[in-house]
């Protein structure tokens, strides 16, 4: 209940400016009527002023928006401020042709800008019309037009690049969405403006129309009904005709101009002015020619000197200051260290870093017990990079490698439950300077190149169209691949290239290559780390586990066994319940983790799908298994095949043509077995099959259907003769 002392609620212009609905909504309206209710002179000045200052915001809202689409409202806004010139044309007819007035606005215009000749007034008009209409309106929708229909053609690369670099772990599922959503804005925008810019030239048509209308209708009344003489009604209808044509044509050209810079700007993170001083003042060498070229045509015979001359001046100071600010990074820098990467403490903590040298001499007044223990401590990852690749650690320089390392660490730890540890970046004189290294512990396991200021068009859709460029291959996948440059790179995307750039190349490398080695990254360490973080919540669990039934090392064993194959140790208490339950059984390590994979299928089977509940795969005669479990050794640190050279050269050679053959049409080559079989089977062909994932029919869930792609009977040596 309301108190005595209650104050009336007061009314504030920012609450009103919060129904910013309500308040387009009211507009609208009020430009319907506009069209049918005749309007004061006083109120046709107060709506004509608007017009021109509307036009006006939207042309520096324009100059400053960074990316054109996020002026998303704009075809909708150049749509009413179309109709609102077309409703203040009527308007303005109306008080026209009725009163011979039309306000103070449109006599100015008649009067002062055209010094009351109707004869310039209409040259003039005509001028407006044809740069609005001929020259800036038609080649802005033109351009709205092509980048309309390139933009919708090169979404499936884009939304194929987006992809890819989720499932590489680059990007989470957030920033994919964002993206996506992007990428959708930008094509809804330029469809929209394709159409919107049909709006600006009906309009220019619609003001010749009106004008030529008032001055026929004006001349008509002036001499039949008020007995005008030719001359003064000609003169009097003609000016304010002309000068109502010239109020609404002003802020139509404006409105075209706006147009025009919104869609021929190219994205980017500065304003249209902050780019286009950025770009011209980048080439000081450029200006200070332009400047001897402006000061040389006052020489020209007949030409005066002085405009010339003072416009060289400017221009060469011009340059020189351009070039002087050019310097001062250069300068700064070499007093400097030569690669500005974060240290290495904060940079590794955060996914790369550039280790300091031992050998400056700040290190060697300053050297201590610890600091030679760092010196023989080995780091677990780290890059290599050659000098051409440094901009791209380099934030100064707009390189996001650093920033992307982290997403990768992050999205490894998400998806595989363990934890990356920090990746050192430094540069090398021993690669080429586009060349980059992976190293675990001191030692290369991944080594390739990419073209920093270039873009890899991978043709992933089989597409027909050459690009130019340096051809290659993509590092991961090998697939057949292009470097090119800017201006291909829309060519591209519309042939259905995938398009992405060199930090990309990397991290995906990076991304895929962790998962091949993430076993030999795992130590005892980060086990106990993980197990402290189980023992949290499920403390009985920890307590039933260690150290009575198994030790960290078997833990450990059977973590890195999970990993080689690919299979997430995220679901670590399921994974140490079942080492709970079978270690009383056996203490073998490779035993035990054949049972983890029966107890996880349900949870990693999923990605071996080739739609949802199917998996196409490769599988083996029952005879072939049979004889093939009889050649299974095992020790209690290893389970391998021991086969003869034939039988191994057969299989060998079955599974590589089955093999290659489901990569060709775009599926993982899969076999399945029993899963006795299993780890014997992986063990003795991994070696030649790298990417040949074998599971187990235990392992599947119940409701998983198979498909199979082809069938490995026994060699013809161990064949059967058929019953009679």
């Amino acid at each position: 209940m309301a108190t005595a002392n209650a104050q009336p609620s007061r009314f504030k212009w920012s609450d009103l400016l919060k129904q910013t609905d309500l308040i387009f909504t009211l507009g609208l309206f009020g430009i319907i009527l506009l069209l049918v209710v005749p309007i004061p002179t006083w109120a046709l000045d107060f709506f004509l002023s608007v017009n021109i200052g509307i036009s006006l915001l939207i042309l520096l809202v324009i100059i400053y928006v960074k990316d054109p689409p996020e002026f998303s409202a704009f075809p909708t806004i150049l749509l009413a401020v179309t109709l609102l010139r077309l409703a203040l044309n009527i308007a303005s007819t109306r008080l026209i042709l009725l009163d011979g007035f039309a306000g103070n606005v449109i006599e100015a215009f008649g009067h002062v800008l055209i010094q009351g000749n109707y004869i310039v007034g209409a040259v003039v008009f005509i001028i407006l019309v044809i740069i609005n209409f001929v020259v800036i309106t038609k080649g802005a929708g033109r351009i709205a037009e092509v980048a309309a229909r390139f933009t919708l053609d090169a979404m499936p690369g884009k939304q194929m690049a987006i992809d890819a670099e989720l499932n590489a772990g680059i990007i989470d599922e957030l920033t994919a969405t964002s993206r996506r959503l992007k990428v959708q804005k930008e094509a809804d925008f330029y469809g929209a403006m394709d159409g919107a810019s049909k709006f600006v030239r009906g309009d220019a048509v619609a003001g010749i129309l009106i004008t030529f209308i008032n001055v026929i209708g004006g001349f008509g009344i002036g001499m039949l009904q008020k007995g005008m003489p030719i001359d003064q009604a000609l003169q009097k209808y003609t000016l304010l005709s002309i000068g109502d044509g010239l109020v609404s044509q002003v802020p139509a050209l404006v409105i075209s101009v706006a147009a025009g810079l919104l869609v021929t700007r190219a994205q980017g993170d500065n304003s249209l002015g902050a780019q286009i001083g950025k770009q011209l003042g980048a080439y000081p060498r450029a200006v200070g020619i332009a400047s001897g070229l402006i000061a040389a045509l006052a020489l020209a015979p007949g030409m005066p000197a002085a405009p010339f001359l003072i416009l060289g001046a400017i221009t060469g100071f011009t340059a020189y200051m351009l070039k002087k600010q050019s310097q001062a990074p250069l300068a700064a820098g070499a007093k400097g260290s030569a690669l500005a990467l974060p240290p290495p403490g904060g940079a590794n903590a955060s996914g790369g870093g550039r280790p300091s040298s031992p050998g400056t001499a700040n290190a060697s007044s300053q050297t201590g017990p610890e600091d030679l223990h760092k010196l023989i401590e080995a780091e677990v990852l780290s890059i290599e990079v050659g000098y051409g690749l440094l901009r791209l650690a380099d934030k100064t320089q707009g390189g996001d490698l650093l920033d992307r390392i982290t997403g990768v660490r992050k999205g490894f730890a998400r998806d595989n439950g363990m934890v990356i540890p920090p990746i050192a970046i430094r540069d090398s004189l021993e690669l080429e300077p586009n060349e980059y290294n992976f190293l675990l512990r001191g030692k290369s396991f991944a080594r390739a190149s990419v073209i920093p200021n270039r873009w890899l068009a991978m043709n992933v859709s089989g597409s027909m169209i050459s690009l130019k460029g340096v051809p290659t291959r993509e590092p991961v996948f090998g697939i057949e691949a292009v470097w090119i440059a800017e201006e291909e790179k829309r060519t591209a995307e519309i042939n259905g290239y995938s398009v992405v750039d060199a930090t990309s190349v990397m991290i995906t490398h990076l991304a895929e290559t962790l998962k091949q080695v993430s076993h030999l990254i795992l130590t005892r360490q980060e086990v106990q780390s993980l197990i402290d973080r189980v023992k949290e919540s499920n403390p009985a669990l920890i307590a039933e586990l260690l150290p009575d039934l198994v030790n960290l090392g078997v833990i450990q064993r059977v973590l890195q066994n999970l990993l080689r194959e690919g299979v997430p140790i995220k679901n670590l208490p399921l994974i140490l319940e079942t080492l709970a339950d079978y270690a009383p059984v056996t203490k073998n390590p490779d035993e035990l983790s054949e049972q983890v994979r029966r107890r996880l299928g349900t949870y990693f089977i999923s990605q071996y799908e080739s739609e949802p509940g199917l998996i196409k795969c490769i599988t083996i005669d029952p005879r072939l298994e049979q004889s093939l479990m009889t050649r299974i050794q095992r020790s209690h640190f290893e389970t391998t095949l021991a086969l003869d050279p034939n039988t191994a050269q057969y299989l060998l050679r079955e599974l590589t043509i089955r093999s290659n053959s489901m990569a060709e049409q775009g599926i993982s080559p899969i076999t399945i077995l029993t899963a006795e079989l299993r780890l014997a089977f992986k063990r003795f062909f991994e070696p030649s099959l790298p990417k040949l994932i074998v599971l187990s029919y235990q392992e599947l869930p119940s409701q998983t259907e198979i498909q199979n792609t082809g069938i490995i009977v026994p060699p013809p040596a161990e064949r059967m003769p058929a019953a009679a």
